[in-house]
């Protein structure tokens, strides 16, 4: 089994290998919204781990996952901060300048 970090890159691409097969890695890319540097540098790591398979072409770099015996570890967090009414809000009594209180 192999424990992966929550909200880590290593997690967002393994959960994107999980969904879509065939895959390269400029398509992982414009997914997260990275560098190409810093794409293929986790990618690179990944396959060191023996997770994933680079198999590079003459102009595409397809990303083949090997295992699916992932744990991922952390506390999930939530992405955007909810904010928290309290109560109900006031309204705020508006006076009548009618013909009734002239």
């Amino acid at each position: 089994m192999i424990e992966i970090t929550t909200g880590s890159l290593e997690e967002r691409i393994i959960k994107i290998l999980q969904k879509t097969y065939p895959i390269t890695a400029e398509d992982i890319k414009k997914n997260l919204n990275i560098s190409k540097d810093i794409t293929l540098r986790t990618l690179k790591k990944l396959q060191m781990k023996g997770i994933v398979m680079l198999d590079s072409l003459s102009d595409k770099t397809y990303v083949r996952l090997l295992r699916h015996d992932f744990r991922f570890i952390g506390k999930k967090r939530q992405k955007k901060f909810i904010k928290h009414h309290s109560g109900r809000k006031k309204q705020e009594i508006e006076e009548y300048n009618g013909f009734m209180y002239s």
